[in-house]
């Protein structure tokens, strides 16, 4: 089910911090909430979510990504522990085309393991295939540009 970009109305996520939706709530405190993923790519795989709606990684402010991100990295230990997951990957789509499907800023905190029963994710891509160096030093020629131009904008 895909959400609405901007509106918060009728975002699942916002249900599920307003308590109208149900979850299996991990975490919780003032400024987020965690709770297990219903569509799991790995045993464990749960989402942590700001409590106020923000579409994506661009919309979202940076106090409500500091907050989310934190309470995730301190997941991600605990599922090293707790669940003895091999590694954890944190996951951010943002963006339809990026594979975000709940338009309510969210990082995945997927467990790894090395038992592939427990561990049903694979990657899209096969790392370890570097792309042409001249075409990724023009990109990094391109993003550095636009980097220092915004901060020029955003910092006169």
């Amino acid at each position: 089910m895909i959400e609405e970009a901007d509106s918060t109305a009728g975002c699942v996520f916002c249900g599920i911090v307003a308590g109208t939706v149900s979850c299996a709530k991990v975490a919780e405190d003032a400024d987020t909430l965690a709770f297990m993923d219903i569509d799991p790519g790995s045993d464990g795989h749960l989402l942590v979510i700001p409590k106020r709606h923000s579409a994506g990684l661009v919309e979202i402010s940076a106090d409500d990504l500091v907050a989310t991100t934190l309470t995730a990295q301190r997941i991600a230990e605990v599922v090293l522990s707790a669940l003895g997951a091999d590694g954890v990957n944190l996951l951010n789509c943002s963006g339809a085309e990026a594979w975000q499907t709940v338009f309510h800023f969210h990082l995945h905190v997927i467990p790894r393991y090395r038992d592939k029963s427990k561990d049903r994710l694979e990657l899209p891509f096969e790392p370890g295939m570097p792309a042409d160096a001249d075409a990724i030093a023009e990109r990094a020629r391109v993003l550095a540009a636009a980097l220092a131009k915004d901060s020029i904008t955003r910092h006169p």
